[in-house]
């Protein structure tokens, strides 16, 4: 959720983040710096749901990993985790993973290596790819480190092909008990515990606040509308901890 204000929050901002482009480059210097121990971090600190969440993800888009030609996008790809899970959901589409820490982007090869999944060092906001060119795009746990959300939300519009889907797979905030006890691990224990295992500390005090600055549901589904995708839904994850962003074009 959003903390501060102003209902319009342009995209994230990590501490002493002026504009957009200062913001861009601090989060690409966190993810950098964390890539080493980034898949560990990710199971230990979810307890290994972040896995079934993506598997859930990509089952969610079975229909369209089935069409003839069918291509896919995973946008902030990280190490490339989403995008293999949509590839043992159905080994036929074309991937194409694109992220802008290049560290990622080394360790991401390691695994989708002889798995027709290539790779593209891009920021998410100018993409080097072609007009109506994806069937699919699915972002896991990236599209809330963007600078700017609304601009991301129509440059995912501007590759997909008529009546592709966009997937965003981001945290939220759950309410009532499973809401307190899980905030109180995310705000401060999760911090902690991933600056030990990582040795930085920037980006696991950054998480947290990321999270409650994203777009409420709502407001998230109303900026995908507005961007240009219908049938535009939420679908909670492990009590609203997670949960998923559809439309189509």
């Amino acid at each position: 959720m959003i903390v501060d204000e102003n209902p319009h929050v342009v995209g994230a901002t990590p501490a002493g983040a002026g504009d957009e482009k200062a913001a861009a480059a601090a989060v690409r210097e966190m993810f950098s710096a964390i890539a080493p121990r980034y898949d560990l971090l990710n199971h230990v600190l979810s307890m290994n749901v972040d896995r079934l969440w993506w598997r859930r993800t990509a089952a969610s888009f079975r229909h369209l990993l089935e069409r003839p030609g069918a291509r896919v996008l995973d946008l902030c790809c990280g190490t490339g985790d989403m995008g293999l899970a949509v590839r043992r959901q159905n080994p036929g589409p074309g991937i194409v993973g694109a992220d802008f820490a290049h560290p990622m982007l080394k360790f991401a090869s390691a695994k989708v290596e002889g798995k027709r999944f290539h790779l593209v060092e891009s920021d998410a906001l100018r993409l080097p790819l072609q007009d109506e060119s994806f069937d699919l795009v699915v972002s896991a746990f990236g599209f809330r480190n963007l600078a700017n959300y609304d601009a991301g939300l129509r440059e995912i519009h501007r590759v997909l092909r008529p009546q592709g889907e966009i997937g965003i797979l981001d945290f939220g905030e759950p309410k009532g008990m499973t809401g307190a006890v899980y905030a109180f691990y995310f705000r401060r224990v999760l911090p902690k515990l991933g600056t030990l295992i990582s040795g930085v500390r920037g980006p696991y005090a950054y998480l947290p606040a990321s999270v409650r600055r994203f777009p409420a549901p709502d407001e998230m589904q109303e900026r995908m509308r507005s961007a240009g995708f219908r049938e535009v839904t939420w679908t909670p994850y492990t009590f609203g901890i997670a949960g998923l962003y559809r439309g189509k074009k």
